[in-house]
């Protein structure tokens, strides 16, 4: 998982293996690094399939002026842990990965274009410090990303034709992901984010518009992936609740410890509180195997903001 989630965020070493106790004898943390190294190569397996079946869906073809900068944004965006807990809450009600794929790369998709828009080489206004090399010019990227968005509601269109997917299913999810990434979801917190964005550079920050961030920008399409996951997979209403809730808290943290105002005081403890409300919607899965899903919100991570 340190491979994976490292990707999704730029970052090494996150689960802190290092910290171990080099005074204590190493027999004592083999359970441990056993049970994550299975949890590294869940999350690895994940991403890889996504990435596999987006690669396919988007190949650089005629017209080249539409899918090259098509391909590239869409995969030069950072990863997000979204689509994979799609994925993993698909695999959790007892459905089968596939069910969930068209599902988790329409996820990618909205996020690549919302990072596309949000970090367009523009002056005229505050941005966060982008991560991505601009190879297109704005109008281009501009329209690619408006573009990308409809191509991800395409694929999950098409994915009906595979005959062993509920159309009603794959239209409550399209409905999902429209609320989770439209003008009350992301949208609302990017623009949100702006606020941050000039506060930040004045070197102070307001917790509740933090939290208020984090909620839209990474909890809400968190909160989105695990719910359409369990849709997907056949889960019953409660399940798809309770890991919608998961998936609000667990995206929180991630739109906390690396978001704007990630170094404000206070934001350490906001992140504790939502791991544990996290643990406890896992609470009635407590007869099945929650240790990989449950590992996005795991002491190690948050032990190393």
């Amino acid at each position: 998982m340190e491979r994976a989630i490292s990707s999704f965020h730029g970052r090494k070493n996150l689960l802190g293996f290092s910290r171990l106790n080099p005074n204590r004898s190493l027999l004592c943390y083999r359970p441990l690094v056993v049970r994550m190294a299975q949890k590294q190569n869940y999350w690895a397996n994940i991403e890889a399939d996504i990435q596999t079946h987006l690669q396919k869906a988007i190949p650089i073809r005629t017209p080249v002026s539409v899918f090259e900068p098509m391909h590239y944004l869409t995969f030069a965006a950072p990863r997000t842990t979204a689509p994979a807990l799609c994925i993993a809450a698909c695999e959790l009600v007892g459905g089968d990965r596939t069910e969930a794929m068209a599902a988790a790369a329409a996820i990618q998709l909205m996020h690549a274009a919302s990072y596309t828009h949000q970090h367009l080489p523009l002056t005229d206004r505050p941005r966060p410090k982008p991560t991505i090399e601009h190879k297109f010019n704005p109008n281009i990227e501009l329209l690619t990303a408006d573009g990308i968005m409809p191509f991800g509601f395409e694929l999950l269109a098409e994915s009906m034709d595979s005959g062993h997917i509920n159309a009603d299913r794959i239209l409550r999810v399209i409905v999902e992901i429209s609320q989770a990434t439209g003008s009350r979801g992301v949208v609302d917190g990017q623009f949100r984010g702006l606020d941050l964005t000039q506060s930040d550079n004045e070197g102070s920050s307001d917790l509740g518009v933090i939290e208020y961030v984090s909620k839209k920008k990474d909890g809400e399409l968190h909160a989105c992936a695990a719910a359409c996951g369990a849709i997907l997979g056949g889960g019953s209403e409660e399940e798809i609740e309770n890991l919608r809730k998961y998936g609000l808290y667990a995206g929180m943290i991630q739109g906390l410890l690396y978001g704007v105002g990630r170094n404000e005081k206070g934001v350490k403890e906001m992140v504790e509180k939502l791991r544990t409300s996290a643990m406890k919607e896992l609470e009635n899965f407590k007869y099945r195997e929650i240790e990989a899903i449950s590992s996005l919100v795991e002491a190690e991570l948050i032990s190393s903001f």
